[in-house]
C-alpha cells in the first residue's frame, strides 16, 4: 500500500503540480485546503475540482479566518496592486503577503500528518518566479522541519517528518512543462489574487502575471480565463 503523504492544495498551478508529483512518486495524497478569508476564495473551487479529477485519498477544507488579523490585500480592505507586466514587479515583498501563512499551513499539515501516519508534507513553495514572500524559501522550510521533528510524539519517537518542496528551485515554466509532462489540467486551476464574480483572473496582479509570463516561456497558452475589461 502506498504511503500516505499531506499535500497542501490551494488550487492554483503549483499546489496542483506538487499533487501530481507526489503522485508519480507513489504517494497517497490526502490534499488540505483553507478557507482563510481570502478574497479569492474561488481559488477553493478550484481544490475541489483538482482533488477530485486527481482521486486523492480525502480531501479537507478547514477554516481559519485571517480577517481577524487583517494586514494582507488578500484578507483586508487594501487594494490588490496591479501591473501591465511582470517586468514592473518589485524586489520588496508586496502588501499580498499574508503574515505567517506557511507557518499557519504548516502546522495544520503537521498535525494531519501525525493522524494519518504519515511522514511527508508536500507544498508547493517557490523561491524563483515568485513574489518574495518570505516563507517560500529553502531555509524557511529547512527551519520549520527541524521544529516539526522537535515537536511532535512522531518525531520524538523517531518516525521524522518530511516536507517536500519540488518546485523550490524551478522557475513558473520550468513549473508548467512539469506539470503538463504529468498530464496536468491546468484549466482546472486558479491563480488570481482578484478574480471577477465568475472566476475570469484579472490578468495584472503579480500572481496572474508570474503566472502568464510562465505560459509564454514554456512555448504554450495558459487554458483559463482572464477578464477583457
Amino acid at each position: 500500500m502506498a504511503d500516505p503523504a499531506v499535500v497542501l492544495l490551494s488550487g492554483g498551478l503549483d499546489s496542483t503540480t506538487v499533487l501530481a508529483i507526489a503522485k508519480h512518486q507513489g504517494f497517497a495524497p490526502y490534499a488540505l485546503s483553507f478557507r482563510y478569508g481570502q478574497r479569492h476564495s474561488v481559488e477553493l473551487q478550484s481544490a475541489v475540482r483538482v482533488a477530485e479529477t486527481a482521486g486523492v485519498v480525502r480531501h479537507v477544507i478547514t477554516d481559519i479566518d485571517l480577517r481577524a488579523f487583517g494586514g494582507s490585500a488578500l484578507t483586508d480592505e487594501i487594494d490588490v496592486p496591479k501591473h501591465a507586466s511582470a517586468d514592473e514587479l518589485g524586489e520588496s515583498i508586496p502588501v499580498t503577503y499574508v503574515p505567517a501563512r506557511n507557518t499557519i499551513f504548516l502546522s495544520f499539515a503537521l498535525a494531519y500528518a501525525e493522524v494519518i501516519g504519515a511522514a511527508d508534507v508536500f507544498i508547493g513553495v517557490n523561491a524563483l518566479d515568485y513574489s518574495g514572500y518570505p516563507d517560500c524559501r529553502p531555509e524557511y522550510i529547512q527551519a520549520y522541519e527541524t521544529m516539526a521533528n522537535l515537536a511532535t510524539k512522531a518525531g520524538v519517537e523517531g518516525r521524522g517528518l518530511k516536507i517536500h518542496t519540488p518546485l523550490i528551485d524551478l522557475t513558473k515554466a520550468d513549473i508548467i512543462r512539469r506539470g503538463l509532462e504529468l498530464g496536468v489540467d491546468y484549466a482546472l486551476t486558479s491563480s488570481c489574487y482578484d478574480p471577477a464574480d465568475n472566476g475570469d483572473a484579472c490578468g495584472h496582479c503579480d500572481s496572474c502575471l508570474l503566472r502568464l509570463r510562465g505560459f509564454k516561456d514554456a512555448g504554450t497558452s495558459d487554458p483559463v480565463r482572464y477578464r477583457t475589461a
